[in-house]
């Protein structure tokens, strides 16, 4: 019997162009999947690294705010990424009092964040509770804390005026991240890594928003009574609830928070700590991914280290808000009043000086 042309392996007309679109077939396969294996890591990537850096304490993410910005945006469209701050990271001082903590000595230092333009309360501060620096017999130090402002011009103008003030005061630490609302985490932490490396020898530092009344006299007092370790205590939050509403100031979805209540925190407006603490919530920090709101933020690490935050030994020392019907002698009964601003500081002061002179 003769043998077809086909069974005898000779290639009919439409034989090659079958073969050539089976190649480009299979070859728009392993393009598409290499694509979207690329993908697939990229947008992963945000989550590997947050668990990677939870698995070690020491580890610090060294990338530079702007690379970690390009990244995060181009790989991973996360619609909770606003609402996180980009710590750990290391950030630098471009103004440092390098010794000055440690050879005072202080008892108490007190850590004031405050914008690089509000000159204004920096110097309201330094003529009302910012000038005592011995209280009860113990030395107490007051530092500015500054980000980098964001009103730079190419003028250097502020950055002009914020060194001139370092050089004239000695008070300004201003470290390398940009000073925005967002970044209060960051400034938080920032001074908890100032005060572990620099002040070896203090007992107790506080945290104090600029627009604050201190009666440092009365909480000098509280503290020669207080524990000297593992002790954080101001207005203390309990149960606070999270806020879901969009138009809130401290709004957090689900997604970014899904507990519905915060664990116990010290309220940002002043709180005051052991210096034992730095180290340990800079260390827990690295298991806590940061969120935006930075006093809710010490509170999440202070609950991983499984230390509980102490209320103060009466309820009215620490004060949001000035009541309608103050008594005669409030300013000396008090610890902190949150102000309308800092120009009220000035006013406040004085009305507690001559209360103190009146027997209060």
């Amino acid at each position: 019997m003769q043998e077809s042309s086909a069974s005898k392996g000779e290639k009919t007309p439409w034989t090659r162009p079958r073969r050539w679109l089976c190649f480009w077939i299979l070859s728009l396969v392993m393009v598409t999947l290499i694509m979207f294996y690329n993908s697939s890591s990229n947008v992963s990537w945000p989550w590997k690294f947050w668990t990677t850096r939870s698995q070690s304490s020491q580890s610090y993410n060294i990338m530079t705010m702007s690379t970690m910005s390009t990244t995060v945006h181009s790989f991973s469209p996360d619609p909770t990424s606003e609402y996180f701050v980009a710590y750990p990271h290391r950030y630098g001082f471009v103004l440092d009092e390098l010794h000055r903590c440690r050879q005072e000595s202080p008892f108490l230092v007190l850590m004031i964040p405050v914008a690089p333009h509000n000159r204004e309360a920096r110097d309201v501060i330094r003529n009302t509770w910012g000038k005592e620096t011995t209280v009860l017999g113990r030395v107490v130090s007051h530092y500015f804390l500054l980000g980098l402002s964001k009103e730079e011009d190419g003028t250097e103008t502020i950055k002009e005026q914020v060194l001139q003030e370092s050089q004239t005061h000695h008070d300004i630490l201003q470290s390398d991240f940009l000073d925005s609302y967002n970044n209060l985490t960051i400034k938080t932490m920032v001074m908890f890594e100032w005060l572990s490396s620099h002040c070896p020898n203090t007992s107790y530092a506080m945290k104090i928003d600029s627009d604050i009344f201190l009666n440092i006299r009365n909480l000098v007092d509280m503290l020669l009574k207080a524990p000297r370790h593992l002790y954080m205590t101001g207005i203390v939050a309990r149960g606070a609830a999270v806020l879901r509403d969009h138009n809130s100031k401290w709004y957090l979805p689900v997604s970014a928070f899904p507990e519905s209540s915060y664990p116990p925190y010290a309220l940002g407006l002043g709180y005051v700590f052991s210096l034992d603490l730095p180290q340990k919530i800079l260390e827990a920090s690295a298991h806590v991914k940061a969120v935006y709101i930075e006093d809710v933020y010490v509170g999440l690490c202070m609950r991983h280290l499984g230390i509980s935050l102490t209320d103060p030994p009466h309820g009215n020392l620490f004060r949001a808000y000035m009541p309608n019907e103050a008594s005669n002698c409030y300013w000396t009964s008090v610890i902190t009043t949150l102000l309308q601003n800092s120009n009220q500081l000035s006013d406040a002061w004085g009305t507690y000086q001559t209360q103190a002179q009146s027997g209060c």
